[in-house]
């Protein structure tokens, strides 16, 4: 690949990185709630979940997918229930108690606590047929049609995404922990737990209402 065409594609995936959605939300709210530690296990789960729709797509799992109604809307109704059963969970939540932003008293930044933010990201992120979709439709863009092993392409111009990624993950994380540390913002924890459930919410309802893009 031409260097400026590899730049272009790293570029992109930045900006497409630092797009809100599921994904930015769920780490956002991860370390606003329990710490700096918390939001960037919330973003190592949300790019193992993409190394998932990587590997997919080479063996074209993401390809039946687009073509499939049936299997794009198991996948779908899947993740749109999570959606909301996170987003349900925030909106029932109790009020925490205090906390500080990048050493957590409470046990849900460390052991058991950081492995269920990791899979929580990794299901928000695995169960999105979107996210399927979306590495189908922008990474073959990359790669040169006299290419001889495509999937090998795919898979290392994916890998190259998810790592650039890695960073505005950590970025997202540091700009909510550096929020919570205001006090105002600490005391808002409660109704920023409902803004986040709502968005979550939202977030399911959108992708339930979605219809396969290549259908």
């Amino acid at each position: 690949m031409p260097i400026e065409q590899l730049l272009l594609f790293v570029a992109a995936g930045w900006l497409l990185n630092l797009t809100p959605g599921p994904d930015v939300l769920y780490i956002v709210s991860s370390s606003l709630r329990s710490g700096l530690r918390a939001g960037w296990v919330a973003g190592l789960g949300i790019t193992a979940g993409c190394f998932v729709h990587v590997l997919a797509a080479a063996v074209g799992v993401s390809a039946l997918l687009a073509t499939s109604a049936a299997a794009f809307a198991a996948l779908k109704w899947v993740g749109a229930a999570y959606l909301v059963w996170t987003g349900t969970k925030l909106l029932l939540s109790k009020p925490h108690a205090a906390w500080t932003p990048f050493f957590p008293v409470n046990d849900v930044a460390t052991g058991n606590g950081l492995m269920t933010i990791f899979y929580g990201g990794f299901l928000t992120n695995v169960l999105n047929p979107k996210v399927a979709i979306f590495f189908l439709a922008f990474v073959p863009q990359f790669i040169a049609l006299d290419v001889e092993n495509k999937a090998l392409a795919f898979v290392l111009l994916g890998t190259l995404f998810n790592v650039n990624a890695l960073p505005v993950n950590a970025g997202w994380a540091v700009a909510a922990a550096w929020m919570a540390k205001h006090q105002g913002l600490q005391r808002g924890m409660h109704w920023l737990d409902r803004v986040a459930g709502v968005m979550f919410l939202g977030f399911g309802l959108k992708l339930a209402f979605t219809d396969n893009p290549n259908a």
